[in-house]
């Protein structure tokens, strides 16, 4: 089931969302599959901290963290992943890998891929490996006030 408390803020804040339910899958990637939407259209959120500090990292689903780039956004000295506990103490209500990209409701910064602006509407984990949720980037960009920024690793062309 979706978590309640952004259901309850999605609604209170009168923004239409829909959802989803689909295979249990365990990657943002397995997830925009099975629910036959787009890889760049499906949202992953990456729970990181800086110096310490979590933060929520969002990009598309075939995107990966570039920690270097979050370094120079953020003038961070150190930038790691959050552990598996340290996840769950954050967002008790979600199952890990599966936490929805709203930093706010978990009283953490966002950082968002510059190239989800560019897209009408995202998809994300709603909470669990089972059920998705649909909506406008737009809306989701006024809720949540997130920094935009290149964060992902860019693939290098190589010459011969």
């Amino acid at each position: 089931m979706a978590v309640q408390k952004l259901i309850d803020y999605l609604n209170q804040n009168h923004v239409p969302f829909t959802t989803m339910r689909h295979p249990r899958t365990y990657t943002a990637q397995e997830t925009a599959a099975s629910a036959h939407i787009k890889g760049k259209l499906m949202v992953k959120t990456v729970i990181m901290k800086l110096d310490g500090e979590m933060v929520m990292a969002v990009l598309p689903a075939p995107y990966r963290v570039d920690f270097q780039r979050v370094k120079q956004f953020t003038g961070a000295k150190q930038v790691e992943l959050a552990d598996e506990k340290e996840m769950e103490e954050a967002c008790p209500d979600c199952t890990v890998g599966a936490v929805p990209p709203f930093g706010n409701l978990y009283k953490m910064q966002v950082i968002v891929d510059q190239d989800l602006a560019e897209d009408d509407n995202i998809a994300f984990d709603a909470g669990s490996h089972v059920e998705l949720l649909q909506m406008s980037f737009k809306d989701y960009s006024k809720l949540v006030h997130p920094k935009l920024a290149d964060i992902h690793q860019h693939h290098r062309q190589y010459r011969f």
